[in-house]
């Protein structure tokens, strides 16, 4: 399943408590856009609303050849899930500190699917902590490899 867009701050700021699967209410020249690749949901989040749940400040660029029918890249995005995962998304968000953030956009069959985490923010201590681990796996990675080629 590879990705049309993906949120690589997602889990650099955020610790993910749950994921969900959402479909997106896309119109036809976001779709022609996100079959180039562009656009990006770095900056994106979502809200739950009257029982729906939006995507904001997810970029999709504007369709190069579209006309005065072209889409607004910032639009507000309905996603599609079941009412229980619905409510379940509520819960989850309306703990303080955690927020809804996409983690990426892909194909599943002919449909574009959303990965939507619940994530509860990293304070500046958590994300040092993940940067000294990843530093000592790799130096870890490194001497295992040396090791081997001189065996």
């Amino acid at each position: 399943m590879p990705n049309l867009l993906s949120n690589p701050k997602a889990r650099r700021d955020f610790h993910i408590v749950d994921t969900f699967e959402a479909g997106i209410v896309l119109r036809g020249t976001e779709i022609k856009v996100l079959r180039a690749g562009k656009g990006q949901i770095r900056d994106a989040f979502a809200r739950v609303e009257n029982d729906e749940v939006f995507l904001y400040n997810a970029n999709i660029d504007e369709y190069s050849h579209g006309n005065r029918e072209n889409h607004d890249p910032k639009a507000r995005r309905k996603l599609l899930l079941h009412k229980r995962e619905i409510r379940k998304l509520f819960e989850l968000a309306s703990v303080k500190g955690n927020a809804l953030i996409p983690l990426s956009l892909y194909w599943k069959g002919s449909k574009v699917k959303v990965a939507l985490a619940v994530g509860k923010g990293k304070a500046e201590f958590d994300k040092r902590e993940d940067v000294k681990k990843r530093d000592s796996d790799r130096e870890l990675k490194r001497v295992m490899m040396q090791h081997q080629k001189r065996s």
